[in-house]
């Protein structure tokens, strides 16, 4: 039997799937699951910036000549950018796609009202910055950073709910930590995009060095839900994995089985992950507890 066959044979689905996604709703609202969140949950909403890494590529591509090694990778295509430019032209480019602003989803919303105590979001996107902007939350975000030419020892920025950059003991008395762990255009334009980039991050990542001591706290004893996410390639795979490490031990991914790899189906036995398989906008309607 191969893998997508072995998957597909104990992965919830149907009834099943919906029971076990409104049974981890009441968890995410009680603070028990840590939401960590995809590119995909902006296709949920009326939307201009690019929603996929293949689409930022894309749009690489559209504004620089590429060569065919960088071309459809957006990480590659960030560094043939950068070596041949310049590392503003990269961020000017970050910055334009999207400069477009996301409008927060149902599930954005919901989880700035229930003051979660980490919310992961891995995408460039600000809508989960908006929804908690716009909520009564006590909340700020802990931005990963490049380290290039900035002649810093640091791997990541605190932001209050204001955008203005603040210290990791006034980050302690957040109700929400919102922890973007690729930077985003929201609120200074911070972006781990190049291959250059994730080098260090690379190197000492599994060590933890770069993963912010608040999160490591938060994360301790709770399990994580994916939403929105893809992991068919090793970088996103490292990242899920580096993130969730030492936390609590059941985590959930929501998935459409037709669009599974090989490496993801690999990636989820390997990391306990339980596939649970419901089209994202019915997920986020159960989620949020709107179904009728």
């Amino acid at each position: 039997m191969t893998a997508l066959a072995t998957t597909a044979s104990v992965m919830p689905d149907g009834l099943e799937a919906e029971r076990l996604l409104a049974d981890l709703a009441a968890q995410l609202r009680a603070g028990g699951l840590v939401p960590y969140l995809g590119p995909a949950l902006a296709c949920l909403a009326p939307v201009a910036a690019p929603t996929t890494h293949e689409a930022l590529a894309d749009f690489f591509a559209a504004k620089v000549a590429l060569p065919r090694r960088a071309k459809g990778n957006a990480w590659a295509a960030a560094q043939h950018i950068e070596s041949t430019r310049h590392r503003s032209t990269v961020s000017t480019l970050m910055a334009e796609a999207f400069r477009p602003p996301v409008a927060p989803t149902a599930l954005h919303r919901h989880l700035a009202a229930w003051g979660v105590p980490l919310i992961v979001d891995t995408w460039y996107d600000g809508a989960m910055r908006a929804a908690l902007a716009a909520s009564p939350a006590n909340w700020g975000e802990v931005q990963g950073i490049t380290r290039a030419g900035i002649g810093e020892d640091r791997w990541y920025r605190f932001y209050d709910a204001g955008g203005q950059e603040t210290t990791r003991d006034a980050a302690g008395a957040w109700e929400t930590v919102l922890y973007k762990p690729h930077g985003g255009v929201d609120p200074v334009r911070n972006f781990l995009i190049t291959d250059a980039d994730y080098v260090e991050v690379l190197t000492e990542i599994d060590i933890q060095t770069p993963i912010p001591d608040i999160v490591k706290e938060r994360r301790h004893g709770r399990g994580f839900l994916f939403v929105g996410c893809r992991f068919h390639d090793q970088l996103l795979r490292t990242y899920a994995r580096q993130v969730s490490k030492r936390s609590g031990d059941r985590h959930y991914v929501v998935v459409e089985p037709a669009t599974l790899t090989r490496n993801e189906v690999k990636f989820f036995a390997a990391q306990g992950l339980t596939p649970v398989a419901v089209p994202l906008s019915r997920a986020v309607e159960i989620l949020c507890g709107t179904v009728a």
